[in-house]
């Protein structure tokens, strides 16, 4: 049995599709029953047939805070994918981040330990690896500084790496993976889904920066492949390109049939709109759109080694371009 926790996001999603694609006997974990409707928009994305395959995994509601929920869920399973996550760069959300982020992330691998399952799969992010000097290309052995100005996003998924790596410690074998920024289709109103129809509605401007990219299918197909390897206790950077904010968001207006942005926001307009936005998030309670760490990334160049995962497995990345008009093309169905 496996167990996929986070299973109505992105990465969760997707990775269910392929496990009941491949008649894998599935178990997820999911918080509320309207984000299985992320589920479902998924599944239907790629197949008629989706409610059938939908209702092959075995559904437990349960909380990544609630030992007794979770430790029911483990009853049974071999094998874990921790993909869930809090996201989000408002410094405000920090207390929220640690809680999911961090002591979600011990509850799981303390239960992995507990129930003494065979191999757990953490989903990380580049945002917990180290900075280089000269522009160097980041790999996993980047040191991380926790002096640095990170943003609380990635001191938080930092923190959760290391209940990860305590867990190997321990006796419990482990791989994790360090995605860029996943391209994914079926949901739309959240993550990178909703840049297509923020795409779609027209954008005017782009920045400075570069992007490092990756397709969910590759995603996906590494951390299955990782995860029924003799790999254990390494860690893999997931980035199949790094393109420039103008080509991507060009690229993304493109295959929406939008108008593509022709304007460069500039470093002290970025600085204005997040000053402007954490005001109108103390007055009104909004979401943040844009914070000091998210503007900084926008008009930043960093470039991610992906070296170690392709000759580790030999693989070879989806390209990116046929992934954005892909996904295109399946939000505008």
């Amino acid at each position: 049995m496996i167990l996929v926790t986070g299973s109505t996001g992105l990465v969760g999603s997707h990775l269910l599709y392929k496990l009941a694609s491949n008649n894998e006997k599935v178990r997820a974990i999911y918080r509320t029953e309207h984000k299985l409707a992320n589920v479902r928009s998924v599944f239907a994305t790629y197949t008629s047939n989706y409610e059938s395959l939908f209702k092959t995994i075995e559904w437990v509601k349960a909380d990544l805070l609630d030992i007794p929920s979770l430790s029911e869920a483990f009853i049974g399973v071999t094998h874990v994918y921790h993909c869930a996550a809090f996201v989000s760069f408002d410094p405000d959300k920090y207390q929220i981040l640690r809680k999911t982020n961090i002591e979600g992330t011990a509850n799981i691998v303390n239960l992995c330990i507990s129930y003494a399952i065979s191999k757990l799969c953490y989903v990380s992010s580049i945002a917990t690896l180290g900075k280089t000097i000269n522009n160097e290309d980041i790999t996993e052995d980047t040191i991380w500084n926790p002096e640095d100005d990170n943003s609380v996003y990635a001191i938080t998924k930092y923190g959760a790496e290391m209940e990860v790596w305590r867990a190997t410690q321990e006796g419990l074998d482990v791989v994790i993976v360090n995605p860029g920024v996943i391209l994914g289709a079926g949901i739309w109103h959240y993550g990178t889904g909703s840049l297509f129809k923020k795409a779609h509605k027209g954008l005017k401007y782009y920045t400075s920066g570069t992007i490092a990219l990756i397709a969910i299918e590759d995603v996906v197909s590494i951390m299955i492949t990782l995860i029924n390897s003799d790999i254990i206790n390494e860690r893999f950077v997931l980035v199949a390109e790094h393109w420039t904010y103008k080509q991507f968001l060009q690229a993304l207006s493109k295959s929406v049939h939008a108008k593509l942005p022709e304007k460069m926001a500039s470093g002290w307009l970025l600085q204005l709109v997040w000053k402007l936005d954490w005001l109108k998030t103390k007055l009104t309670g909004k979401r943040r759109q844009l914070t000091r760490h998210l503007a900084i990334s926008l008009s930043t160049e960093t470039k991610y080694s992906s070296h170690k995962i392709k000759e580790t497995l030999n693989y070879k990345f989806k390209p990116i371009d046929e992934t954005i008009a892909t996904i295109g093309d399946l939000y505008l169905k």
